[in-house]
């Protein structure tokens, strides 16, 4: 019987590699997007065509717990349950330190932080409920060790993703397995559209690799914890960075 994964901000992005992955390996897809619509929807015939899976898209703002639970009945009434959840969606509201906001600090917050544990708590108690199930949390190296002035309500929320993975692989204990992926730099278009070419050289000579990272290549990982391979893989966080420094 094919597996069904959620994936919150499915429609482009790290979020749509992701949905491919688990596509190629016959999951059944729930495509959560808020404002991506068009992609995902677009996303969606597509794999469905290509793999022949079921998906279904969902709207939700995930900072909303209402729009949460709509989405979740949604989900159990097509799929019965959920096997893995993977918690992409999230925003960044970067500018200059002196420009921030409360409003720009609550909003990043809701989204990223709050948002994946509202999706957490709800999918994470039916796993529990079914004694098994995979939470994966998409976080940031900016929520452990690289830090932008600019983006700094965004590193407190990816450091707050990777406490709250601590925490919920506690409290899904034994039955859930939590954890979570720190991304460094990835091309998508989000992340290197306003970047001048200056700039990206001078990130990209702090890597290792001397390279961003592909979307695909935050999948392939997400992939991988997800399986039986990564059975035994628990409360991790993953750095999946090129190698910074």
């Amino acid at each position: 019987m094919a597996k069904v994964v959620l994936i919150t901000g499915a429609g482009r992005g790290i979020g749509a590699a992701i949905a491919e992955e688990f596509a190629s390996k016959g999951y059944h897809l729930i495509l959560n997007y808020c404002t991506s619509e068009t992609e995902t929807r677009i996303l969606q015939e597509r794999l469905v065509k290509e793999y022949k899976i079921k998906a279904i898209v969902i709207k939700a703002d995930i900072s909303s717990e209402d729009e949460v639970k709509h989405m979740l009945t949604i989900a159990t009434q097509t799929f019965n349950t959920i096997d893995v959840l993977v918690n992409n969606a999230g925003i960044a509201i970067d500018t200059l330190y002196e420009d921030k906001t409360a409003d720009n600090f609550r909003k990043t917050l809701d989204v990223n932080l709050i948002g994946t544990f509202l999706v957490s708590k709800y999918v994470g108690d039916i796993m529990y409920a079914n004694q098994e199930g995979i939470i994966i949390n998409i976080a940031s190296t900016n929520g452990i060790d690289e830090y932008f002035p600019m983006s700094l309500d965004y590193d407190a929320s990816k450091a707050g993703v990777i406490s709250l993975t601590h925490n919920l692989a506690l409290q899904y204990a034994p039955y859930v397995r939590v954890n979570a992926i720190a991304p460094g730099w990835i091309a998508t278009e989000n992340e290197v559209k306003e970047l001048d070419q200056d700039y990206i050289e001078s990130e990209q000579d702090k890597i290792y690799l001397h390279r961003f990272g592909e979307p695909r290549e935050i999948a392939k990982v997400v992939s991988f914890l997800a399986s039986e391979d990564a059975s035994f893989v628990n409360n991790a966080i993953i750095r999946v960075d090129g190698g910074q420094r």
